[in-house]
């Protein structure tokens, strides 16, 4: 029967054999489901990924009605479908609308509506620039969901209650990616380029979990001033002791001296006028001369009327009048002046202090620590050229110190391990310096090591080839046939290898007899024969 030889065979199976079988078994069968479960999802493609579930449920909902096969992954936020029905499928889902997400654009105008207000229409504008904003931000590589608000300014008669525009970007970034330092402010400048009256600085940008990834910089906002300032200090600060740092390590050694750097900066930036007056230089600037000239004539005699004043040719005697003049000379002279105007930059550096802790320096004198200072000329070469690397300018104030303290670690710094060479008591150099010391000694006491080791492995592998002769002449004499019934552990005992050894050497008659005898006792009776050869082997020590 099959089931017999079955049963036949897998009894004739050991337990590694069957255990052999039944894993082989188990991975044919998982290699065949993954094989058969690999070519059912290969015909599957996603339609669409990264949806919200409020816009997965019409889609599955329109693909439950047309009797489409679907499949949900990622939580449900995505969706496949076969292979050949993909196209198909995206065209028919974009005709009905499907997914209706917030990211409607401006189609939102495709159907005119003569009913609607002018509130409604006004909302439906501001819905039409979110989508698009919206869609624009998820271009970015590095983004997969976005969502804006935004607030459209507010006009009115009166300043104060005129509002700017305002903005708020939602984004979720990709698992794995990053996005770079150039992105916010190409996100806020997107929106605030898109939106009439929007400033970049009024746009928000935060992420799924709530954290604000840009600081918009507002009029009279003291809080991101002090915190603008803080870094901008900090990194300084920071340059400057790296500076240092890369300057003395050099010269003092790493770890061996500790720097430290407070810079006082200024945020506020300006125009300066500066006018300079000279007492000692002065300048002509202008000259003027004037020159006046006043005389007196005679009145006029007569009889007032016509003949009066008519011309008389009739001479007269000369009589002796006044002449007065007069010269003026103004010179202008002004005191020599020069005027400056500056523009003072944002971040300038009002004020440096710096200062430099040196480490001692540490000896061992007889195992004992020896910590000695730096001397003057060394802390006044290493001042002079923190002052210089640092760029510091005593006249405005700045402040350098040097000082020199043991550090921790040297005054727990243990003394070395003495390199000299170990002598005896009676002053003779031990007899490991001596090999050290004298490289021919050290090469013939490696030759003689060399030669007694292969004389020891020698003679080791004769003494084990003679007795290994040995044991093939002196054959072991069997038990006769009415002996062979007793126990293997009498056997053994019995017939020790000292026992067999002194026996004397047998002809080739008696040897071949004995032969045949010992195979009649070995067919018959086997477990004894090998109870007698184990007692044998372990005699011998094999």
């Amino acid at each position: 029967m099959p089931t017999e030889q079955i049963n036949r065979l897998l009894r004739a199976l050991t337990v590694q054999q069957r255990w052999t079988i039944s894993i082989v078994s188990l991975l044919l069968v998982a290699g065949i489901y993954g094989f058969l479960e690999w070519e059912r999802n290969a015909s599957f493609r996603p339609l669409y990924t990264g949806l919200a579930p409020e816009d997965a449920g019409p889609v599955v909902q329109k693909l439950k009605e047309d009797g489409v096969a679907y499949k949900l992954s990622d939580n449900g936020t995505a969706i496949s479908v076969p292979d050949d029905r993909v196209a198909e499928l995206r065209l028919e889902m974009a005709g009905a609308g499907l997914p209706k997400s917030g990211r409607i654009g401006f189609e939102l105008f495709d159907k005119t509506n003569f009913g609607i207000t002018e509130f409604a229409e006004h909302v439906n504008y501001r819905r039409a620039l979110e989508g698009e904003l919206e869609r624009s931000v998820m271009s970015v590589a590095e983004i997969e969901q976005a969502r804006v608000h935004i607030s459209l300014p507010q006009d009115s008669v009166f300043t104060e209650s005129r509002q700017p525009a305002k903005a708020s970007v939602l984004i979720k970034i990709r698992r794995g990616a990053v996005l770079p330092d150039s992105a916010m402010p190409a996100i806020t400048n997107l929106v605030a380029s898109a939106v009439e009256g929007l400033s970049p600085d009024n746009v928000a940008v935060l992420d799924m979990r709530g954290n604000l990834l840009n600081r918009p910089k507002r009029a009279g906002d003291v809080d991101d001033s002090s915190s603008g300032a803080l870094e901008y200090r900090q990194k300084v600060e920071h340059d400057l002791d790296a500076k240092l740092d890369s300057t003395l390590e050099p010269l003092v050694g790493a770890g061996r001296f500790r720097t430290a750097v407070s810079a006082d900066c200024t945020m506020n930036s300006g125009e300066q006028s500066e006018e300079t007056f000279d007492p000692d230089h002065s300048v002509m600037v202008s000259s003027s001369k004037t020159e006046d000239t006043s005389s007196q004539v005679r009145p006029t005699e007569g009889v007032p009327g016509t003949a009066s004043n008519l011309p008389d040719n009739t001479p007269r005697p000369a009589t002796p009048g006044s002449t007065t003049s007069r010269k003026t000379e103004n010179v202008n002279y002004e005191t020599s002046h020069t005027v400056k105007r500056m523009t003072i930059p944002q971040g300038a550096i009002q004020r440096l202090s710096v200062s430099v802790l040196l480490d001692y320096d540490v000896q061992f004198e007889n195992g004992k620590r020896v910590l000695t200072a730096p001397s003057p000329d060394r802390i006044k070469v290493i001042h002079d050229l923190v002052a210089a690397a640092a760029g510091m300018n005593f006249d405005r104030g700045d402040q350098l110190i040097v000082e020199s303290l043991p550090f921790e670690s040297t005054m727990n710094l243990e003394a070395p391990v003495s390199d000299a060479p170990v002598k005896t008591p009676n002053g003779t150099l031990a007899p490991v310096e001596q090999l050290k010391k004298d490289p021919k000694l050290m090469i013939g006491l490696a030759a003689l090591l060399v030669l007694v080791l292969g004389g020891a492995i020698f003679a080791i592998s004769k003494m084990k080839g003679a007795r290994a002769a040995t044991v093939v002449r002196t054959a072991p004499q069997l038990p006769p046939a009415s002996e062979a019934t007793q126990r293997p552990a009498d056997l053994g005992a019995s017939q020790s290898p000292s026992a067999l050894g002194a026996a004397p050497a047998l002809g080739p008659a008696r040897v071949e007899a004995l032969t045949t005898q010992a195979r009649a006792v070995t067919q018959k009776n086997a477990e004894i024969c090998a109870g007698v050869l184990r007692g044998w082997l372990k005699e011998e020590g094999v």
